[in-house]
């Protein structure tokens, strides 16, 4: 029976909600950049407030995530112990 090589066992390794999650909020992120520096660029409106709520969101969102996965392992112990 031949063995495992490292590249075989990485590939295997399967992604984690907390990883989903995880990336869909650095998408989440990356795109509020994005709409803020165009609106910026493209003088539409009111430019300012809409880089205040990015400020806002690169503190907060990152800590609703965890916060809610947080959650769910709680969810999911108490499940585990019923």
């Amino acid at each position: 029976m031949p063995r495992q090589t490292n590249q075989e066992k990485k590939q295997k390794k399967k992604i984690t909600p907390k990883q989903i999650a995880a990336l869909i909020c650095v998408v989440l992120l990356v795109g509020m950049y994005i709409g803020a520096f165009l609106v910026a660029c493209l003088d539409l409106g009111d430019s300012g407030r809409l880089f205040a709520g990015c400020l806002v969101a690169t503190i907060g969102m990152p800590i609703l995530l965890w916060l809610l996965i947080w959650c769910f392992e709680q969810l999911k112990k108490r499940q585990d112990n019923n």
